[in-house]
């Protein structure tokens, strides 16, 4: 469906002949520099969002927690939005891992300190992840500040959610599938984890390590998905959310069930963000937040019910 629809409407036939051959004609380049690229980082995007959601989801034990949560994507958002600000766009995707790193390193660090240096709790990290990704929030606001006007509304179109920059369908792709084979290694360990953490650790797990490799784990997809696509919401908090309620808890299946669905779902949004407004393309987080909302709604209120 997204390789077949948008501006220019393409059947079947003239789609697997631009897929085998037929080099030089417009339709193969519709299909193979334009669309393919985008739909398959569409997928490789959505499905990192919902692998670092169920991910973080599992290891903070709160059905409700995103890649979002511990200012992951703000971390990342701040790297690159300031690579773009210095005008070095290959710096982009090194300075939004490293973003997403720091977050991730100064939630940990500031999570255990006190005089009792206690270690971490899911509420002491919840609780500090809010208050970094609210600075993040506060950066992110001074960049578009100091940005030229030229720039911001490119910033602004990034910030939402927008695949139509996408041309290299690559790097996201083969870090979605280092990301899936690392975080199904650990799949027993979350699965003791979801019991408690003094649990696990009787039962052999070694919970500062597992924390430690999955939060930077997280953190790498969210890097990878922020660089290609923006800041697109909702996908890592509804997808394993959703799924979580239909198929349980078993993280075996949960993690490469959720990378599926989130792939899905956002190659499903960008095709609507392409096509119902066309020749204008929508942010493709404007469609995954208007869908995302009344469904969480309706999961919240399954969970109360």
């Amino acid at each position: 469906m997204a390789l077949a629809v948008g501006s220019v409407a393409l059947d079947g036939a003239v789609i697997l002949k631009a897929l085998i051959g037929g080099d030089g004609q417009t339709e193969t380049a519709i299909v193979r520099e334009l669309r393919l690229p985008r739909a398959l980082a569409a997928f490789a995007v959505g499905g990192l969002l919902a692998l670092a959601g169920a991910v973080m989801q599992a290891l903070l034990r709160n059905p409700l927690a995103d890649p979002y949560i511990l200012g992951i994507s703000g971390g990342a958002a701040v790297g690159a939005l300031g690579a773009m600000l210095a005008g070095v766009a290959a710096l982009v995707t090194p300075a939004a891992l490293v973003g997403a790193l720091v977050s991730t390193v100064l939630v940990f660090a500031l999570a255990r300190t006190g005089a009792e240096r206690a270690p971490w709790t899911t509420t002491r990290l919840l609780l500090t992840g809010v208050v970094v990704a609210a600075g993040w929030g506060a950066l992110i606001a001074l960049l578009l500040t100091l940005a030229p006007d030229a720039q911001v509304k490119g910033m602004l179109f990034w910030l939402i959610g927008d695949l139509g920059g996408a041309t290299a369908a690559m790097p996201p792709l083969l870090t979605l599938a280092v990301a899936l084979v690392v975080s199904f290694a650990f799949a027993r360990d979350l699965n003791v984890l979801s019991r408690g953490e003094d649990i696990a650790a009787a039962l052999g797990v070694s919970v500062g390590r597992t924390m430690l490799v999955l939060s930077a784990l997280a953190a790498l997809a969210t890097a990878a998905a922020v660089t290609t696509a923006g800041s697109v919401g909702f996908v890592g908090l509804v997808v394993p959310h959703a799924l979580r309620l239909l198929m349980g808890n078993d993280q075996r299946l949960l993690l490469p069930a959720s990378t599926v669905a989130g792939g899905t779902l956002l190659l499903v949004a960008d095709t609507l963000a392409r096509t119902i407004a066309a020749p204008v393309q929508l942010p493709v987080g404007v469609i995954t937040a208007l869908v995302g909302v009344p469904v969480l709604l309706v999961l919240l209120t399954r969970v109360r019910s």
